[in-house]
């Protein structure tokens, strides 16, 4: 999935012009691509600035590389759940800081969706009520809030039916993501299964392509990271259906 608030991912600073913790974590962030470690690094500079100041930049910073960590460096389901906890965690301190800010319930929500993810469907249907209130939040906020849509993408096409579950919504979710962020990889990744589930392999594979071609992707670490081998793991799978 992949996942912080898009703006502040368009907006992630050069590490030579890190001036606070929390740009010099975000740049390593930004950069976790050329070396997994920065992700450590930079939750340690985030989790070091909330014990001296509890800011809102630094709340929803860490809350997204504490998702990103659960993504790509944990090796077990019970490290995803351990990283996936603890930046629902500090997304909730941010929501307590800043309760109309849509990034802040966007962590949140993300969060636990992946930590329900982890931790399987059916165990973990009792959070659903809380991710789609989040949801609700978010877009009452923002309407076009790409990052919303691309979770409410991914809960619809993850659910079973009997819970809720729609391709056709999730579906609807991944284009006004797409709409308003084209370059942001993920959304085409959610977008392309989507399409594979209602047997549109054409359309699927188109989407898929433009992830492998894109040349100025919106979050480049995740797009080398994550995206970038999705997609081909997913054209492979797709490759003979027409």
């Amino acid at each position: 999935m992949a996942p912080l608030a898009l703006a502040l991912l368009l907006l992630v600073p050069a590490l030579s012009w890190a001036r606070t913790p929390v740009d010099e974590a975000l740049a390593l962030y930004a950069s976790y691509h050329v070396d997994l470690g920065n992700l450590d690094r930079a939750r340690d500079l985030l989790e070091a600035d909330l014990r001296k100041a509890p800011t809102l930049p630094a709340m929803l910073a860490l809350a997204r590389v504490y998702f990103t960590v659960g993504d790509v460096e944990a090796r077990t389901d019970e490290e995803k759940l351990t990283a996936y906890a603890r930046g629902r965690e500090v997304a909730k301190r941010a929501i307590e800081l800043a309760p109309r800010n849509p990034d802040a319930h966007f962590l949140y929500g993300a969060t636990i969706a992946r930590w329900g993810q982890t931790k399987g469907i059916f165990r973990s249907l009792f959070l659903l009520p809380t991710v789609k209130g989040e949801l609700q939040t978010i877009f009452e906020i923002d309407p076009n809030h790409a990052a919303g849509h691309a979770l409410a993408g991914n809960v619809y096409l993850e659910l079973p039916a009997i819970a809720g579950g729609s391709v056709a919504t999730a579906e609807e979710h991944f284009r006004k993501a797409l709409a308003t962020a084209p370059r942001y990889t993920a959304i085409r990744i959610g977008l392309a299964r989507a399409l594979m589930r209602r047997g549109q392999y054409a359309a699927a594979r188109e989407q898929l392509e433009a992830v492998l071609t894109e040349r100025d992707p919106a979050f480049v670490a995740d797009w080398t990271v994550k995206d970038l081998p999705r997609a081909k793991k997913l054209l492979a799978e797709i490759q003979d259906k027409r």
